[in-house]
C-alpha cells in the first residue's frame, strides 16, 4: 500500500486477548495493509473508549476491528461513537464465547457490528473482512485478495489430492 499511516485499528478489551487477536494482524501484515493495535475497554474505561471511536476517522483509521469477550460490549460501544465500519471479534469465555458472539451480534438497529466467528478464526476473518472493505478505497487490494482467494483453492486441491482414495 502506498499509506504507512495505520487505517485499520485493531482493539481489545484487555491485553490477555492479544494472542487472538494477532491473527487479524498477520493478515493485514500480508496484506501490507497499515494497522495499530491497542487496549481499552467498554466497561473499565469507557471514556477512553469512547474517545479513541470519535477521533479514530480523524487520525486516518478506516476500520476498526474489536475483541471482547465476557459481556463483549466493545464492538459496540466504539460503533455507538464512531461512522466507521466495526468489525466484532466474539472472544472465547464462559460459555466457550457464545454468551461473547451473542452480545457481539445483537445490536439494536441503527447501530451494526459485522460480527464473525468465535477466537482465532474468527480474527483472522476480520482482518480479511477488512481488507474486503478497504479494496473499494485502495484498488491495490483487489488483486491481493484475488490471488488469496486462489491460493485458497489451490491449497484445497492439493489436500484433495493427498487424501484422494484409489479402488
Amino acid at each position: 500500500m502506498k499509506t504507512k499511516k495505520p487505517i485499520v485499528a485493531i482493539v481489545m478489551g484487555s491485553d490477555s486477548d492479544l494472542l487472538v487477536m494477532e491473527e487479524a494482524a498477520k493478515v493485514l501484515a500480508d496484506f501490507q495493509v497499515p494497522y495499530e493495535i491497542t487496549v481499552t475497554s467498554a466497561h473499565r474505561s469507557p471514556e477512553r473508549t469512547a474517545e479513541y471511536a470519535r477521533k479514530a476517522a480523524g487520525s486516518g483509521i478506516e476500520v476498526i476491528i474489536a475483541g471482547a469477550g465476557g459481556s463483549a460490549h466493545l464492538a459496540g460501544v466504539l460503533a455507538a461513537h464512531t461512522i466507521l465500519p466495526v468489525i466484532g471479534v466474539p472472544l472465547e469465555s464462559s460459555i466457550m464465547g457464545l454468551d461473547s458472539l451473542l452480545s457481539t451480534a445483537q445490536m439494536p438497529a441503527g447501530v451494526p457490528v459485522a460480527t464473525v466467528a468465535i477466537g482465532k478464526a474468527g480474527a483472522r476473518n476480520a482482518g480479511i473482512l477488512a481488507v474486503q472493505i478497504l479494496s473499494g478505497k485502495h484498488g491495490e487490494l483487489k488483486k491481493s485478495l484475488q490471488r488469496y482467494k486462489v491460493s485458497l483453492a489451490a491449497k484445497v486441491a492439493e489436500q484433495a489430492k493427498k487424501v484422494k482414495r484409489k479402488k
